[in-house]
């Protein structure tokens, strides 16, 4: 089934109608969310409001009790993530997952072959020592750069610090050429300088590789500043959802958040 909205607009990532149950608890209640091409969406909520759950379900980690998930308007609700991957998902968890004798540039690297499928990814992981191609190095280098990575490029994972092996694990995203990230907290370890680092690539990634991105995030100015829209899950249901400006200004996303208002940043998006 292909859907598209009254604009005409095919959505590259939406879940609709999804609920999950765990025994008698239900985890997540009829939850609509969209996200189009080339656009930011952010994902918030309190502790236990099922922010991760919505995560395992869009990528294929998680079955729904009800409800379904397309990308550009195929259903892939039963597909595996392998296969979801493989029309151009990507994931980060809330841990980074590195090799960890690898190098930072060989993390990109490997990961760059791996958006070719007939190719045994097991065989490059033993060989991802080989002479990258000439693409590979370019990809690979920007990315370097967009996330100032370029003094660790040489370095082993297992050396990193966790904010600088969690910039690696977006930077390894976005290497697969995905048209939609999904990003798992991902500014949590990151000092400020690196959280404005991680910014700036995400929103170069949407502009300049027609990436869509979807993240949760507990830092809530670092979502509103980024994202085109934004939704807000509470309890297991989607409470809010719209533009950074009229999220800051629900009530309901107000007493989500223990009653405080988020107050304006004066920063741009």
């Amino acid at each position: 089934m292909t859907t598209v909205d009254a604009g005409g607009t095919l959505a590259v990532l939406e879940a609709r109608g999804v609920s999950v149950a765990f025994g008698g608890v239900l985890a997540l209640a009829g939850v609509d969310i969209r996200v189009e091409a080339r656009q930011i969406v952010g994902l918030m909520g309190p502790n236990g409001a099922g922010k991760t759950t919505l995560f395992n379900v869009v990528s294929g980690l998680l079955r729904p009790s009800d409800g379904e998930v397309l990308m550009s308007g195929t259903d892939v609700t039963r597909a595996s993530p392998q296969r979801r991957a493989r029309r151009g998902m990507a994931r980060t968890f809330q841990r980074p997952e590195l090799f960890g004798e690898l190098t930072v540039r060989e993390q990109l690297v490997l990961a760059r072959r791996a958006r070719h499928p007939a190719r045994r990814y097991w065989a490059e992981l033993t060989g991802v020592g080989s002479r990258p191609t000439r693409e590979e190095s370019a990809v690979v280098d920007q990315l370097l750069v967009w996330l100032d990575l370029q003094d660790v490029g040489d370095a082993e994972a297992n050396t990193l610090p966790l904010g600088t092996a969690r910039l690696v694990e977006v930077g390894r995203a976005l290497a697969t050429g995905p048209s939609i990230v999904l990003l798992d907290e991902p500014s949590s370890g990151l000092d400020d300088r690196e959280t404005e680092l991680l910014g700036v690539a995400l929103a170069r990634a949407r502009a300049e590789e027609d990436v869509a991105l979807l993240l949760v995030e507990h830092d809530v100015e670092f979502v509103l500043g980024l994202a085109d829209t934004v939704s807000v899950l509470d309890f297991g249901k989607m409470i809010a959802s719209g533009t950074p400006d009229a999220i800051r200004a629900d009530p309901d996303v107000q007493n989500a958040y223990l009653g405080r208002s988020v107050e304006p940043s004066g920063g741009s998006r």
